[in-house]
């Protein structure tokens, strides 16, 4: 597709451009950046409306509306995203460490950029900020291809980007976004090889399936969330009402939102109810197992498919367990590795919970819904990664670089 070899030989001109730039020239774009974002908000509302249009002519409504909406307090805290990754420590040029072998020679690793790094996302305009800023922190040329259905706030966003790297004087290649929304153009992006150093998906199980399945660059599988609360029997029953109604409903359509309820057989006469009046006040569906369901009168029987699903909106599964290992066990049957919460009062349960259970993030007595780049205090995230390389958990500053050893010698060679 010609469209991606012109922006690909552009992001390769732009990063030797950016790669090489101080931590001052880089803040000052990203400043300029979050200042124009406040300034011309009513450009980008404008251009999300045109979005939110299209959307409601397609069809398109519950947890995609929410995550493709803006509006003021989200466009601010776009811009206090990026106000925070200029506080943060620059990682380039940072040597982890440096020693002396018996031949004199001095071996360190140093941190650099990754190069051109291209996502492929769905629905979400912050998403767009969020990578372009922690790209620019580190480095790294991006090149961004969102949805259909976001596309007017992607350029709206992208716009203001190209106008701070050009009142900086600089090479607006490092930050492009993708015109092209087919099919074909994310299939001919996992391609992309002589560009992209890295392709990261953010979107549904099926986007990031297909990109994991099919791309020639590597991947660092993100997203799917198929996020678990597992009341305890020691648990604290006011707290774990708070906890799964906020993890569910707080918003249900991004990926740390918890999709399944586990509950000790024990408490399950006293906390289910409970949990579930919380719920349905909400308007939350409840497919339950059998004890569940003869306890809430409203919840309708799961079937198996049920205890793997990313609803991504007002339902959740729940079951009752005979032990925390038995939850254990459902986790790492059904889960995805992105994030599991345990409620106890135990200090045992609470341990093994948390060395048992294999996911990027894992909780004790608090909601799901603090994975997040942001809350963690990365500023911002590129994605929460869901495998185990080169990343895991809320991408940052860090894991947006590799390493490279630097090795000083004095003429040595090698008998």
């Amino acid at each position: 597709m010609e469209e991606l070899h012109i922006i690909g030989k552009k992001a390769k001109v732009a990063s030797g451009q950016l790669a090489h730039l101080n931590t001052d020239e880089k803040n000052q774009i990203l400043i300029g950046v979050a200042a124009l974002l406040e300034e011309r908000s009513e450009s980008i509302l404008k251009a999300n409306r045109s979005d939110l249009e299209q959307a409601h002519e397609l069809g398109l409504k519950g947890a995609i509306v929410d995550r493709l909406m803006l509006n003021r307090e989200r466009i601010t805290s776009m811009a206090e995203g990026l106000q925070a990754v200029v506080q943060l420590e620059d990682p380039i040029g940072e040597i982890e460490e440096m020693r002396k072998r018996p031949n004199g020679l001095l071996i360190g690793k140093k941190r650099v950029p990754l190069g051109v790094v291209g996502v492929i996302y769905e629905s979400r305009p912050n998403v767009t900020a969020d990578v372009a800023g922690l790209c620019i922190k580190t480095g790294n040329v991006c090149i961004l291809r969102g949805g259909k259905e976001a596309f007017h706030s992607n350029s709206a966003i992208v716009e203001i980007f190209h106008e701070a790297i050009n009142r900086c004087g600089l090479d607006t290649g490092m930050v492009q976004l993708v015109k092209n929304t087919s099919r074909e153009s994310a299939v001919a992006m996992m391609k992309l090889n002589a560009y992209l150093d890295i392709l990261i998906p953010r979107g549904g199980s099926g986007l990031i399936q297909a990109v994991v399945q099919n791309s020639t660059v590597p991947v660092i599988e993100t997203g799917v969330g198929n996020c678990h609360v597992y009341v305890d029997e020691d648990a604290d029953l006011e707290k774990a009402v708070s906890i799964v109604f906020n993890a569910k409903t707080h918003r249900p359509g991004v990926c740390n939102a918890a999709e399944s309820l586990l509950v000790h057989r024990s408490v399950a006469e006293k906390v289910i109810p409970a949990i579930g009046k919380s719920l349905l006040k909400e308007g939350v569906e409840i497919r339950g197992d059998e004890v569940t369901c003869s306890l809430i009168p409203e919840a309708i029987p799961a079937v198996e498919e049920d205890w793997g699903m990313e609803y991504l909106d007002l339902v959740i599964s729940s079951r009752v367990v005979a032990s925390v290992q038995e939850a254990v066990e459902h986790i790492n049957r059904y889960g995805t590795m992105h994030s599991e919460s345990i409620v106890t009062e135990n200090y045992s349960h609470a341990q093994y919970f948390l060395d048992r259970v294999d996911a990027a993030a894992v909780y004790v007595n608090a909601s799901t819904r603090f994975t997040d780049g942001f809350e963690f205090g990365y500023g911002a995230e590129i994605g929460i990664s869901t495998q185990k390389l080169h990343a895991r958990g809320p991408m940052g500053l860090k894991e947006l670089t590799t390493c490279k050893y630097v090795i000083y010698g004095n003429g040595q060679i090698r008998n």
